[in-house]
């Protein structure tokens, strides 16, 4: 039986990690930062510096900004957060903007001087505007995650500040309690009543998004070409969901998402696919919820030891998430679930994030597809052994290779990635 601090511990992670949020969230925390930096100065700014780490440049450079017209990049970031965005809502911050302020966004876009500067920072997540109106300055900047203010400040004068650090997950709750044992003893005991307003927010706005990917035309329709080029069956549908939902979300969908790990795309792939699993297996909402949890939890284990953003694909550890949520569905055991992430870990990890837009949607499906054989493997008794590549033995150990994988070994992966991307980052 979990400890009391320890479960208090593990719903402090869901709290932190279980957010809503309108918009990817790499140019959501810029906007978020603009519209703190307007409120200080009183007044838009008539210049703006931003500087902002490569990988921050990556995700935002090729993904459409929601409550703009379809506009794309920094500077539409920027200028959704000054013109009307709203800083109290924080990842929400752009998402009550009216359409008749879209034309004011792209003229501020376009007329107001924003210089973009690739920073020169140990974190892969960083972010800081300084912007200028009449004979004022202000400055925001934000580290490590997406809504964490580390400075405010206002003509040289300190308004807020708080420790910095070069960790990922600075000023969050501590991660390293999580192991598969306990998350699977959390997601069978915890009483469901104290999860239950975290989790249905994204059962609700998930499946919404989702449904709208596959409704309408958004990005490369992912879901869509599923759905009529393969056999139907839960598996493809719990990948055409998934990935319909990402297409519409890259593609500038004002929808919300509830996100996980800092990412509306590991939200998605987190719990849609379980989602879909548990509407076909006909199974009891709690059933779904405590599926939930696995999944969620799992997925936040492994990027605990990636990092937020890293050159190794998010969506990987999300469909191995969802891959451990199948198993807990049809077979519950800690044996099922800890093979199904060793096996699909080793299926596809190394896939590589070159940023945000429609092909992530791909990516999203080929990694449902790998949690969803990890388990089948299990099922026809078939697994990956100690010694097969980064296959060690035990589920933690292998997850541990995971980390060293991302962090260490494709530091100069990330390097030449955003050196092709972009020529602010070579």
């Amino acid at each position: 039986m979990l400890s009391a601090k320890i479960q208090k511990m593990y719903l402090s992670i869901l709290k932190e990690e279980l957010i809503l949020a309108t918009g990817c969230t790499e140019p959501i925390a810029i906007a978020y930062a603009a519209a703190q930096l307007r409120d200080i100065l009183k007044k838009e700014p008539k210049k703006i510096r931003v500087e902002v780490s490569g990988n921050i440049i990556k995700n935002v450079k090729s993904v459409i900004v929601p409550k703009t017209g379809g506009l794309k990049g920094i500077s539409a970031a920027v200028a959704a957060g000054i013109i009307g965005g709203d800083a109290s809502k924080e990842l929400q911050v752009i998402s009550c903007i009216p359409e008749n302020l879209h034309g004011q966004i792209a003229k501020y876009a376009q007329n107001t001087p924003i210089e973009i500067v690739c920073a020169d920072t140990p974190r892969l997540l960083d972010i800081c505007l300084t912007g200028w109106a009449d004979e004022h300055y202000a400055k925001v900047h934000i580290a490590n995650n997406h809504s964490n203010i580390v400075l405010k400040e206002k003509d040289g004068n300190v308004i807020f500040e708080k420790k910095i650090s070069n960790l990922a997950d600075d000023s969050l709750t501590d991660k390293s309690v999580l192991n598969v044992k306990d998350i699977l003893e959390f997601a069978n005991t915890v009483n469901i009543c104290e999860v239950e307003s975290l989790l249905e927010p994204q059962i609700s706005c998930n499946l919404a998004i989702a449904e709208e990917g596959l409704k309408n035309n958004w990005g490369a329709n992912i879901g869509s070409v599923l759905l009529k080029e393969y056999p139907q069956g839960i598996k493809i549908e719990a990948k055409a969901w998934a990935a319909a939902g990402s297409d519409a979300r890259m593609s500038g969908c004002e929808l919300p998402v509830v996100i996980l790990s800092g990412s509306g795309n590991q939200g998605i792939t987190a719990s849609v696919p379980v989602i879909r699993y548990a509407m076909n297996l006909g199974v009891s909402q709690e059933k779904l919820y405590r599926a939930l949890l696995v999944s969620n939890l799992v997925t936040i284990h492994q990027k605990s030891g990636i990092g937020r953003l890293s050159a190794y694909c998010g969506a990987v550890s999300a469909g191995v998430g969802a891959g451990a949520g199948i198993a807990y569905l049809l077979n519950g055991s800690y044996e099922a679930i800890a093979h199904t992430i060793v096996n699909a870990v080793a299926i596809i990890s190394g896939t590589i994030c070159d940023g945000a837009k429609p092909s992530c949607a791909a990516k999203i499906a080929a990694s449902v597809d790998a949690g969803i054989l990890g388990y089948n493997m299990y099922r026809n008794n078939q697994e990956f052994k100690d010694g097969d590549g980064i296959v060690t033995k035990g589920v933690e150990n292998t997850i541990v290779n995971i980390g060293i994988l991302a962090q260490e070994g494709m530091k100069q992966t990330d390097r030449t990635i955003l050196s092709i991307m972009t020529e602010k980052c070579k």
